[in-house]
């Protein structure tokens, strides 16, 4: 057992002898209010709430309470795997380019909300229908904001997001995905510039693409078949290059990541195709703001992987199998990064931990800190 697994396993055995409301789990210098540096991760429990999380300049966290949603999540049973993913999707809770609202997700009540980050707590500004049955992820790009809503026939809508944070429905933007009942997608998600929507279909082993026309609506959903098996999360960096993790169906040490090139006509074309990191189950994806790397997250084995992006030919090359380590059966899910991208917050969903990673200029990872007490089947983290 490594020293950081180690050093994780005494602190959830701490973990469960301080309550959440109560704990701080920050050190060294005094956590920056909510609108200044914050981690938040939904709860996604049948009252659901977003866990928030202070942090310093240095990526140390603090709790600072739970705020509701007014929707229901779709929390796991008592009983069930901690490691379960209830929603299997990236996505789930969104931040808006200016750091002024968080957009999530309630898959149990089948609505979204929109809360306001003021500087020591979030309040609620609007809550709609999602257009469809169990919305698991969401997609902003300026004043455009789309979901992807999983039940019954699966469909992305979009809306319309107003100065004051409101969300209008737009008007012809409900469209099917391709593999229909059958298509268990994963995440939506906008290119660079806004020109394309993204959904991942774990089932099909496809791409939808959407075009978008200057009045924000989609096109009919365009196939690309993913180069290998189960694409899951995916991000694009500033040049238009799409990377998508491959899952593989869970086999282990099977898991791969492909890059794309996403020209505006929505006909992807294979890069790097399934550029293997000898993990389990890679599912999430987070690219820096400077573009040149990417990090997968590996829920089966507890690690965090990484990629470098070239910077002419969006070609893609394995930089590190294990570049970060959370623990075995932390089963690491969601993830997000700062602002400055600075730091990697990555949910350990198996060990109900939030764990904060340095990044550094190669692409290489340091952990810094852990802060717990989050619920099974908690899903979805944001950051500033």
């Amino acid at each position: 057992m490594s020293k950081q697994t180690k050093g994780i396993a005494i602190f959830v055995s701490f973990l469960m002898l301080v309550p959440f409301s109560t704990a701080t789990f920050g050190r060294g210098p005094k956590p920056k209010n909510l609108r200044a540096g914050a981690v938040y991760v939904l709860t996604n429990q049948v009252n659901n709430q977003v866990a928030v999380f202070r942090r310093t300049a240095k990526g140390m966290l603090t709790s600072a309470g739970e705020f509701p949603t007014g929707g229901a999540g779709n929390p796991i049973p008592q009983g069930t795997d901690p490691a379960t993913d209830p929603l299997a999707s990236q996505g789930a809770l969104i931040i808006s380019a200016g750091n002024r609202f968080l957009f999530a997700v309630n898959a149990g009540s089948n609505q979204i909300s929109v809360m306001k980050i003021k500087k020591n707590e979030l309040t609620m500004v609007d809550l709609v229908d999602s257009g469809g049955v169990r919305p698991i992820s969401l997609a902003l790009h300026d004043d455009l904001l789309y979901v992807l809503n999983e039940g019954g026939t699966p469909n992305i809508t979009g809306f319309t997001v107003e100065e004051n944070g409101t969300l209008t429905p737009l008007d012809g933007s409900t469209q099917p995905l391709i593999g229909g009942v059958a298509a268990d997608p994963a995440q939506i998600g906008f290119s660079s510039d806004g020109s394309l929507l993204v959904v991942t279909e774990k089932a099909g082993n496809r791409i939808n693409t959407y075009t978008i026309d200057d009045d924000g609506l989609p096109s009919a959903p365009i196939n690309n078949p993913s180069n290998g098996m189960t694409p899951f999360g995916f991000a694009f960096n500033n040049a238009g290059t799409l990377v998508v993790s491959e899952a593989f169906g869970g086999a282990a040490n099977a898991s791969a990541a492909s890059s794309y090139s996403a020209p505006d006509s929505g006909i992807l074309s294979v890069v790097s195709g399934s550029v293997a990191n000898s993990q389990t189950a890679s599912c999430w994806v987070v690219i820096p703001n400077n573009g040149k790397f990417a990090f997968v997250s590996n829920t089966g084995s507890g690690t965090i992987s990484s990629y470098r992006i070239g910077s002419d030919v969006e070609w893609l090359a394995l930089l590190d199998s294990v570049a970060g380590d959370t623990g075995m059966g932390s089963s690491p899910i969601d993830m997000t990064l700062s602002n400055n991208s600075r730091y990697l917050f990555v949910h350990a969903a198996g060990s109900q931990l939030v764990v904060s990673f340095r990044v550094k200029k190669k692409g290489t990872l340091t952990m810094v800190d852990t802060a717990g007490g989050l619920p099974l089947g908690a899903q979805g983290i944001a950051a500033k």
